[in-house]
């Protein structure tokens, strides 16, 4: 399950116990539009494990200026509150998966 991830809670869910995915996007991109459904497929896949977040840039413009996003669709990934990996542009399920698999 995916939650919705603003600039008020980002610090909350960065923190705690499971990694964090976030997918920073906005409705009118179209790479976005494409990567959206394997993102919620993994974070089904996931569940339990990892905590995936997807970010509306539009309407969240703090978190993506704090790491400096220039491009979306970014994914951003944390391990114990610090940011690990971050990946730019639409991508294969099974690529993702791999960056998953690696904050396990």
């Amino acid at each position: 399950m995916e939650v919705k991830i603003t600039s008020e809670n980002f610090k909350e869910y960065r923190n705690g116990d499971l990694p964090l995915v976030v997918d920073l996007w906005a409705p009118w991109c179209g790479p976005c539009r494409m990567v959206g459904p394997v993102i919620s497929e993994l974070a089904n896949d996931y569940d339990g494990k990892i905590v995936v977040g997807k970010c509306d840039v539009d309407e969240n413009d703090e978190v993506a200026i704090e790491f400096g996003v220039r491009s979306i669709p970014t994914i951003l990934f944390f391990k114990n509150g610090e940011l690990v990996d971050k990946f730019v542009g639409a991508a294969s399920k099974a690529t993702l998966d791999e960056k998953f698999q690696a904050l396990l």
